[in-house]
């Protein structure tokens, strides 16, 4: 036998070997044979590097570093679904369903996985590309890390495959990977990861692709996307992908009336403990592609799929305080703080309270036992106050008045359930708020300005708009840096900053014993104060003896010089001021004058900072303790950013109106209002009734557009962009006659060439493509197996209906 087909068999072996075992489940040789086998072939390779294979299963231990990953474009979008909560939800969708479609409704009943959602690129059943999700336009490419999951075939089973296409799945990892890699990263003293999703999410992100490997991912798909499938239902493509060598979840059922969809929810609402993975909901879908084609989509969802979503966890918890953001349009936002509760596989602090009425409605107070829940919000929700646990000294809630960060008096407009806060142009949240939004992804898209390095332009008087981002110089910005927080950096109360226990119970241990993040964590589960050490009668399991000893002796003898009433210490958390002369006994107070130690509290306030830690020691304890750490703009930070800011001058007018920011005013009505006036300018002159008359775009919508170009500083920042070369105008598309010009056109049904192509050619020839009849409609074109409610509607609405041959006709030179 050659040396090319040996290599060739050995590893259509292994990936046989490895299709078995990753994705059937059913081993079929050990893995010590299996490991001769790949050893074998990694031999041969390396011998004969003229054989090399992109695909060959002994590149799935991956090496590949990937410091920036590629955002690209997708070639179908991915869409969000709609989300049910009960049986009258799933009647409703199925009432609305049958407005469009005629006769018999099949649905496939698929489990909801909760993972990373990736989109994989085939062409002649080699894996080209993998794709996260992103904004379902744009998605990062990271195929260096799929490769390395041992459920995704490099190379498909068969071959009646399409010639290309896409397939949509979840990244996930199994309850037993993931705790086994937590027992791995306890024992080696790291701090275990949070939940399975997140973890899944990230190992995605992960520069070396050979650490994604380490990682037992799976990969469950179920959407396949793209033309000329030869697949006719949802459920058809499921079996497929299988009989390819795709992992699909063997749960998915037909079902025949929404009653067996109910079934099947209340089976798996059950049972859905049982599995191996995180499951949150049940995903219904019309089964047959021609309907779903019918049904077609909104502007975030197919119209064809629903999620019902399981009942969320619960737990109780007591709020410790309310405090109030204010977001970049002025909206105030109140939060609840509260006391941290381990829910869904996260631990829960916050939680939004959304608005004053909503505080009146719950009439929830600080101190009260509160019911929170967190299902398929990101964001956890409160349901409502334990009244029997209240306090009796307790007293409702008073909403401020005032701006928590500027001060300025606050407004709410009749009819609205939010307060605001007008001071528009020297709130220092909205400031960066708008900066934020103007540079991220769906707008204009400017790599590497995040919200740190943002803060640290305005604090440093680089930026006071996202005018002034495309005035920036690189002398005037490499080198600069400020403190910054991280999210869980604490909280004040009493006017002393308050410490997470843990990682107070870290930082003081370095040199005093040296604790593990781990073991220090593990202590602080045993206490609710740093004094309660001394009452421990045993060591925590796990924790080393001697180092606990260590810690506790020296804290003991620290403590003892302390006068602790002076510092308010909240329960599972520890008092900064405590800390510092925990840790610096003999120079924190000759470091500070009388005032400057109480400055150093406020979180807000932390680039005081860089006055007082010049030594190595300070800074190096505020980090492990705080969360703080010091950010600047280094050389390559501050060529990149000024690389991305010259490269989003290029940005289409649609994503360069969404990023101005104007309230209310979203990508899709953006792009509606930018396809209707084509320039800034004519926008800028648009009345009331030219607004609302564009699609998408209301009353409030034009109303605030309105307002937004009668503030004469928009007006001049929006000119200073023009001057640097922002695109401000959309250009019309290159067209080959104006046959169509004024006809709009509806396209349904299988015709001999792709309707995309079909779509195009309408639009080469100046008409215009949308997406439902209407007395709007010029011609509803008439393709094979076109549904029959389409039809009765164009007849009501005197539609005139063509055939493929009869719309050539109308591009015909007369």
């Amino acid at each position: 036998m050659d040396i090319e087909k040996q290599i060739q068999n050995l590893r259509n072996e292994l990936n046989e070997h490895n299709y078995n075992y990753y994705v059937l489940d059913s081993a079929t040789i050990s893995d010590y044979d299996f490991d001769i086998k790949l050893k074998e072939l990694q031999e041969l390779e390396m011998k004969h590097p003229e054989f090399f294979d992109v695909n060959s299963p002994t590149q799935r231990v991956g090496g590949e570093v990937t410091k920036n990953f590629e955002t690209i474009p997708h070639e179908y979008r991915m869409y969000s679904l709609d989300n049910s909560y009960s049986k009258e939800d799933l009647l409703d969708w199925e009432t609305r369903i049958k407005k469009q479609i005629d006769g018999d409704i099949q649905y496939t009943c698929e489990l909801k996985y909760d993972g990373a959602s990736i989109s994989l690129t085939y062409e002649n059943g080699v894996l080209v590309r993998a794709v996260t999700r992103g904004d379902g336009f744009h998605g990062d490419n990271v195929t260096a890390n799929v490769k390395t999951i041992k459920s995704v075939p490099l190379r498909l089973k068969g071959t009646d495959y399409p010639h290309k296409f896409d397939i949509r799945g979840e990244i996930v990892l199994p309850y037993e990977g993931f705790n086994k890699m937590n027992e791995e990263r306890i024992e080696i003293g790291e701090e275990p990861y949070r939940n399975p999703r997140n973890t899944a999410s990230g190992s995605l992100k992960l520069q070396d692709s050979a650490e994604v490997a380490k990682r037992p991912l799976e990969c469950l798909l179920y959407n396949i996307t793209g033309s000329n499938l030869g697949i006719s239902t949802q459920f058809e493509s499921l079996e497929k992908a299988r009989q390819w060598g795709f992992k699909v979840p063997s749960a998915a059922k037909i079902a025949n009336s929404i009653d067996e969809v109910l079934e099947f929810i209340d089976h798996w609402n059950v049972h859905r403990h049982e599995l191996p993975y995180e499951t949150d909901g049940v995903v219904i879908k019309v089964n047959s592609l021609q309907q779903q084609e019918e049904l077609g989509y909104t502007a975030k969802a197919p119209r064809w799929a629903m999620a019902y979503k399981f009942k969320a966890e619960q737990v109780s918890t007591k709020l410790n305080s309310i405090t109030y953001q204010v977001g970049r349009t002025g909206a105030i936002t109140p939060v609840a703080n509260l006391e941290p509760v381990e829910l869904a596989g996260t631990t829960v602090k916050r939680a939004s309270l959304h608005n004053a009425d909503q505080i009146e409605k719950l009439d929830i107070r600080v101190g009260d036992e509160v019911y929170v829940e967190k299902g398929g919000e990101i964001i956890p929700k409160i349901l409502g106050v334990d009244l029997t646990k209240r306090p009796s000294h307790s007293k409702p809630t008073e909403y401020i008045t005032t701006c928590p960060e500027c001060e300025t008096e606050l407004v709410r407009q009749e009819g609205e359930a939010q307060h605001y806060c007008p001071n528009y142009n020297g709130c220092q949240p909205q400031i960066i708020g708008r900066i934020q939004h103007f540079v991220s992804r769906k707008a204009m898209d400017i790599d590497g300005l995040g919200k740190g390095i943002i803060e640290i332009l305005y604090h440093h008087h680089k930026v006071s708009n996202y005018s002034d981002l495309y005035f920036l110089k690189y002398d005037e910005i490499e080198g600069i840096r400020m403190w910054l927080d991280n999210e869980d950096a604490g909280f004040k109360k009493n006017g002393q900053l308050q410490v997470k226990l843990g990682k107070a119970i870290y930082g003081l241990s370095q040199g005093w014993g040296n604790l593990t993040r781990a073991h220090s964590e593990l202590i602080a589960k045993k206490i609710k104060k740093l004094q309660d050490v001394f009452d421990i009668s045993e060591v925590p399991d796990g924790v080393d003896k001697r180092k606990f000893e260590r810690f506790v002796t020296t804290l003991k003898k620290n403590l003892f010089k302390i006068n602790l009433q002076e510092y308010f210490s909240f329960d599972h958390y520890v008092s900064f001021d405590l800390l510092l002369i925990l840790k610096f006994p003999s120079s924190s107070l000759s470091l500070f004058g009388d005032n400057e130690l109480e400055e150093l509290n406020y979180i807000d306030e932390a680039l005081l900072l860089n006055r007082f830690y010049t030594d190595k020691r300070f800074e190096d304890f505020i980090v492990k303790v705080c969360d703080r750490n010091r950010v600047g703009i280094q050389s390559l930070t501050a060529k990149n950013i000024l690389k991305a800011i010259e490269i989003s001058k290029s940005r289409p007018f649609g994503n360069v109106l969404y990023a101005l920011g104007i309230r209310d005013v979203g990508e899709v009505s953006a792009k509606n209002l930018v396809n209707h006036f084509l320039t800034i300018e004519n926008l800028i002159d648009a009345s009331y009734d030219d607004l609302v008359s564009v699609r998408d775009v209301g009353e409030s919508v034009a109303n605030n557009v309105m307002q937004f170009f009668k503030d004469s500083k928009n007006v001049k920042i929006i000119d200073r962009l023009k001057a640097c070369g922002v695109n401000f105008e959309i250009k019309k598309k290159k067209i080959e006659s104006e046959k169509l010009n004024g006809l709009n056109f509806v396209v349904s049904g299988k015709f001999t060439i792709e309707r995309d192509e079909l779509k195009k050619m309408i639009e080469e020839n100046g008409g215009k493509n949308i997406s439902s009849l209407s007395k709007n409609t010029s011609y509803l074109i008439v393709g094979e197996n076109m549904g029959p409610s389409k039809r009765e509607k164009a007849e009501k609405e005197n539609i005139k209906m063509i055939s493929e041959v009869e719309f050539y006709e109308l591009l015909k030179d007369e």
